[in-house]
């Protein structure tokens, strides 16, 4: 069974991108009564207030229209940010050579959150350089990752 995120993403693909966008991710979270849908959107040159207003305009109509969340929610629009959330296997090959977040859903080693340079993707396995040691942690574990900001 596919999740919210999952069939909000196929839903909306196509109106991101006609706006010029790429589909980045989308995150759910529930506060109470209401719900958060977060769609974060990316595009070369970065993305302006401007994209997030139009993405969120056309965004909405489909929601109105197909109506997939049962509950009252919030819609934001923005980009991911210099900390960006990563979702996809592809996104974090991306990223090889830098530092990242993970949060697990199982702790590996009596750890759930670990930090560490990613040094490659194997299959569906990530290699964090760990304080000079390297972790493997399987990327169907991962509950939600991040890159680290350089400043």
């Amino acid at each position: 069974m596919a999740t919210l995120e999952q069939k909000l993403q196929d839903m909306l693909q196509g109106a991101v991108e006609d706006a010029g966008c790429q589909l980045w991710g989308i995150e759910c979270q529930r506060s109470g009564r209401f719900m958060t849908v977060r769609i974060f959107i990316d595009k070369d040159g970065g993305v302006t207030v401007d994209d997030c207003a139009d993405v969120s305009r056309d965004v909405s109509a489909i929601l109105d229209v197909e109506d997939p969340i049962a509950d009252k929610y919030n819609l934001e629009v923005s980009s991911p940010g210099l900390d960006r959330p990563l979702f996809t296997l592809a996104q974090y090959a991306r990223y090889i050579g830098e530092t990242i977040n993970v949060h697990l859903r199982i702790p590996v080693a009596d750890r759930r959150k670990w930090q560490g340079k990613l040094e490659k993707i194997d299959n569906d396995m990530l290699t964090l350089l760990v304080d000079d040691k390297e972790q493997v942690l399987v990327f169907g574990n991962i509950q939600k990752g991040n890159l680290v900001a350089k400043f």
